[in-house]
């Protein structure tokens, strides 16, 4: 397993969103845009089960996710490893990434109906540049 170092952490700490690769059913890339969340040497987003990302990781748990500092797009990390997903805290999360990139105590966007769902990658490999390493 891969880890990440102080410099990566504090990175992720900032509002920069993420790109999330998940695999289709063909094994054809699908990416997405996601707020980025971080738990030690885990990468982390939010979803809500039923979704494509949700759905791909269930049948194949391989993702990746790029986060690039938009003032400085050679400022990036990128992580790739095996999925853990779970529904226990991801309504609380989704509360704090609001927080992070809205300034929002609550996600504003909350759909009773949904049932929110974390997605933690277990980096295997871990790429950056931009950090003096």
């Amino acid at each position: 397993m891969a880890t990440l170092n102080d410099k990566h952490r504090k990175f992720l700490e900032k509002p920069f969103v993420g790109t999330a690769t998940t695999l289709r059913d063909d094994g054809s890339p699908h990416s997405t845009i996601v707020w980025v969340d971080n738990d030690s040497d885990d990468i982390m987003f939010n979803t809500a089960v039923g979704r494509a990302k949700e759905r791909h990781l269930r049948k194949d748990p391989r993702a990746s996710l790029l986060v690039v500092d938009p003032d400085n797009t050679y400022q990036w990390l990128a992580v790739s490893g095996p999925t853990e997903l779970t529904t226990d805290g991801a309504d609380a999360q989704i509360d704090k990434l609001a927080k992070k990139y809205l300034g929002q105590d609550e996600y504003p966007w909350r759909d009773p109906a949904e049932e929110r769902i974390t997605v933690r990658i277990h980096p295997d490999k871990v790429d950056a540049s931009g950090f003096d390493e």
